[in-house]
């Protein structure tokens, strides 16, 4: 692998590994502390372990007990919830999701609110370390690195489901001219965060892959169906109603909090800009996320296509939070695949660095500040990305005439 240029010096192994250490070391004495001093269900600080598994787990036991539609509407969950924590006082945590995930939570449901949150969140960061050992089989300090990154902890307090999703659209990008029909099937699962969903389609088209793209749509019309053959239309129904309510008091409202959210949408808000501008930004970025995404899915690396794909997944949704940013920790990892393939271009690893630590402040400076750190950085490794692709892949030779120089990186190639 060719060494880091001198504007990225700093940037060293070593000092890569001492950081996720320390992250690492934080984040186990973090995630015990938090369960040592936890009452029954519910943290020292009032809360439910896990805040939002609280809304899954709950949804999972009203579905078990035949009152599945309730579970969209707010103030049955609520109640549900504290009798679940027995605490009155419990935060609320909605239930957003579309009727697919609903099979998970009613599967999770089997087992006891603290034994199924430790299930859920095991299982998913093994899924998502798994994936980044197969982008990175030959680094040794890929598992470490992955562990180590501040995300996790994100994602881990929150009882999130990013792991599942990471897992998913990585491994699908990363199978799909390999194993189209399986790639589809990961792909397709994810209609139960299509938010993160919108751009598969794109890429599946853009690589000419008509076997990932019909397994993909087979998955997703079959999970649906199941769902309505297990609890009936009116789960559907209940989700539809509740759309407006979402969209009003958690997206346009920042309900949630702008600092949480790290799209676009929320950048405006928080400066003080009006829903229409809002969205109005939001709708070009996403544009041009899909543009940039499609392109280097046509004539980029796997490793490059995956990049592009995962970061520009973030960009393409009003209502993305920090713990979602593991699927940027997953497109780090296939720009490290790539940089160790072909060589490292000029400020890469600073940026990538950045990507990586960027969840451990990103809510707090963006409190302080209003600088969304988290978008920077997902912005950065899709621009990243693209450079690789348009300088190593020719990715614009359909589009503009003249030849790309390549640079001494792909020398090789």
């Amino acid at each position: 692998m060719i060494m880091p240029p001198a504007t990225d010096r700093f940037i060293t192994r070593a000092r890569v590994r001492l950081t996720a250490m320390l992250v690492l070391a934080a984040t186990i004495i973090g995630l015990c502390t938090l369960f040592a001093m936890a009452h029954g269900t519910v943290d020292s600080l009032g809360r439910p372990l896990g805040t939002d598994f609280s809304n899954v787990w709950t949804a999972g036991q009203m579905a078990d007990h035949g009152r599945a539609p309730d579970a969209w509407d707010w103030p049955t969950q609520h109640a549900v919830q504290k009798q679940v924590h027995h605490n009155d006082a419990i935060p609320f945590y909605g239930w957003h999701y579309p009727p697919p995930f609903l099979i998970i939570a009613t599967l999770l449901a089997q087992f006891p609110y603290v034994a199924a949150l430790l299930i859920w969140q095991g299982l998913s960061l093994t899924l998502v370390v798994t994936l980044v050992r197969r982008i990175l089989p030959d680094d040794r300090d890929a598992i470490l690195v992955a562990l180590g990154a501040p995300v996790v902890l994100v994602c881990l307090g929150h009882g999130q489901n990013a792991f599942l999703t990471a897992s998913l659209l990585g491994a699908g990008m990363l199978l799909l001219d390999r194993r189209p029909w399986v790639a589809g099937i990961l792909l397709g699962a994810l209609v139960y965060k299509p938010q993160f969903a919108v751009l598969i389609p794109v890429l599946i088209l853009a690589r000419g892959n008509m076997r990932a793209f019909l397994s993909a749509g087979l998955t997703a019309t079959a999970l649906c169906l199941l769902t309505l053959a297990i609890w009936g239309w009116p789960v559907w129904q209940a989700f539809i109603d509740s759309l407006p309510l979402t969209q009003h008091i958690i997206i346009e409202a920042g309900a949630t909090g702008w600092e949480k959210i790290q799209s676009p949408f929320a950048a405006i808000r928080q400066w003080g800009g009006s829903i229409a501008v809002a969205y109005a930004v939001q709708a070009i970025i996403s544009a041009l996320a899909i543009a940039a995404a499609a392109l280097v899915a046509r004539r980029g690396s796997m490793a490059v296509r995956g990049a592009a794909a995962l970061s520009a997944a973030l960009l393409c949704t009003p209502y993305v939070l920090d713990y979602d940013f593991v699927l940027l920790g997953v497109a780090i990892a296939f720009m490290a695949a790539d940089m160790a393939a072909r060589g490292t271009l000029r400020w890469e690893p600073t940026w990538l660095a950045y990507a990586w630590i960027a969840p451990l402040f990103g809510r707090a400076v963006s409190e302080m500040t209003l600088i969304p750190v988290n978008l920077i950085a997902a912005i950065a490794v899709l621009v990243l990305a693209s450079r690789r692709a348009i300088l190593l892949d020719g990715a614009l030779a359909g589009i503009r005439s003249w030849p790309f120089r390549r640079s001494h990186a792909a020398s090789g190639r």
